[in-house]
């Protein structure tokens, strides 16, 4: 009988060995005390993806008279999910145009992938850009790099105490889940809503769940400008037949489109980022986001 256990046991291990390399590495595994160190803040912990917030509270950055806060569109963020041999992390990172060149030094000349820089915004004053980063490999190193990156703007790298309580969000926010049928929440004095798509996103055969930390969930962020009217963007994450019903129903309900593009370079199904804009009455505003998210293959909760 022992034996026959000692057996087992040698073909388990030898299995184990073998196949390793096919399973994938668990957060457990990974230093993440070591990386949320290395990028000077705790991670907001999502199933198994760690993502750490880059907001730009630096920056004052107005668009057609209002004072964007960094909740609305500055909030840069990396985001780890465990993967073989480590961890893929993905990253959206608010930048000045002249940041883009120096942080895209830094992270190339760490094997980190750029897969896209552009605006979300017209208008901004100073104008945003957005460069999305990609990467595979030890959660530590990944942090190192970003964080080596990242110096090279102006970028906060520490987090300080806020000196205030957030804003209240003086809009019907009840009204507003109704409306988009997905209750948001409250963040940094912005009303933030994640609409999920009913289609699974992957990259590299990966999914890329859960949806909203990993950055492909629609986003939908009201700012309060007073009097029940909000400043509104966010994106859309579309395939290539909802691109253009999206465009003509958000302008039809006087919502600017201000950019299309990919935010990745090898996902599936293909995926359009599409961002937009307005001032106006938030309910009448969500209703022409209701009429959008109709073109698109989106839940409701």
């Amino acid at each position: 009988m022992k034996k026959t256990i000692l057996v087992l046991v040698g073909i388990v291990c030898l299995f184990a060995f073998r196949f390793a390399p096919l399973f994938p590495a668990y957060a457990q595994d990974a230093d993440w005390q070591k990386v949320d160190e290395m990028l000077g803040r705790k991670a907001a912990v999502s199933d198994d993806v760690r993502r750490y917030g880059f907001p730009r509270s630096d920056l004052s950055v107005t668009l057609d008279g209002v004072t964007i806060k960094p909740a609305l569109a500055l909030g840069g963020w990396v985001a780890f999910k465990p993967a073989h041999g480590g961890a893929m992390v993905m990253g959206d990172l608010v930048l000045l145009e002249t940041e883009i060149n120096p942080v895209m030094a830094k992270m190339i000349a760490s094997g980190l992938e750029i897969t896209a820089v552009h605006n979300h915004l017209l208008r901004a004053n100073p104008a945003t850009f957005y460069m999305h980063v990609a990467g595979h490999g030890d959660p530590v190193k990944l942090a190192s790099a970003i964080h080596d990156a990242l110096a090279e703007s102006k970028t906060p790298l520490t987090i300080a105490a806020p000196a205030n309580p957030p804003p209240a969000v003086d809009l019907d926010t009840a009204k507003l889940d109704q409306i988009i049928g997905v209750k948001g929440q409250a963040n940094g004095g912005v009303y933030q809503i994640n609409v999920k798509r009913r289609d699974p996103i992957t990259q590299e055969g990966m999914p890329l769940t859960p949806v909203g930390p990993m950055g492909v969930a629609i986003g939908i962020n009201f700012q309060p400008t007073g009097g029940g009217k909000a400043a509104i963007t966010g994106d859309f994450v579309l395939t290539s037949d909802e691109v253009n019903p999206v465009i003509l129903a958000l302008r039809t309900h006087g919502i600017e489109v201000t950019a299309l593009h990919s935010h990745m370079l090898d996902e599936q199904p293909r995926l359009f980022f599409m961002h937009f804009w307005a001032n106006d009455d938030a309910i009448k505003l969500a209703e022409g986001l209701r009429a959008a998210l109709d073109k698109t293959a989106s839940t409701k909760s």
